[in-house]
């Protein structure tokens, strides 16, 4: 198996992002996933070069100049435990590493992971609309 890393969407489509999302509370579908990578100002994609799918992503969005939030992170089930994962997490903080301020939230048994990477745990605090995307309701 032969991974290729990019941070560009050329020659990329909806198609090739099957399979992410899975036991999430709101599972997007392949067009909206695009939608969010079109809208990251960075991003790290892992392809099978064998299948050409894509097979992991991380993506940030970021203000330009001083901060940056990660805001997806995923490999497909089926790639993991093969350090997909680290190579795109190094490649994407690598990419970010001027920026003062790099933040992400997740679950605390995954904090461990991200703590190998030089993070810390912080308080913050966040809106969560697990049943509507939240654009759904300042439309409204």
């Amino acid at each position: 198996m032969s991974i290729r890393y990019t941070n560009s969407l050329n020659d990329i489509d909806a198609t090739m992002l099957t399979g992410f999302f899975k036991g999430w509370p709101r599972q997007p579908g392949p067009d909206e996933h695009f939608r969010m990578l079109k809208g990251s100002s960075h991003m790290v994609l892992a392809i099978d070069e064998t299948t050409g799918r894509i097979v992991g992503r991380i993506s940030a969005i970021s203000d330009g100049c001083h901060s940056a939030f990660v805001s997806m992170f995923e490999v497909l089930p089926s790639y993991r435990a093969r350090g997909i994962g680290k190579q795109m997490a190094e490649k994407l903080f690598d990419d970010l590493r001027h920026f003062s301020s790099i933040d992400l939230t997740c679950a605390p048994e995954l904090r461990p992971y991200y703590e190998k990477f030089g993070m810390q745990p912080t308080t913050g605090m966040a809106f969560r609309n697990l049943k509507s995307h939240p654009v759904d309701k300042l439309n409204s």
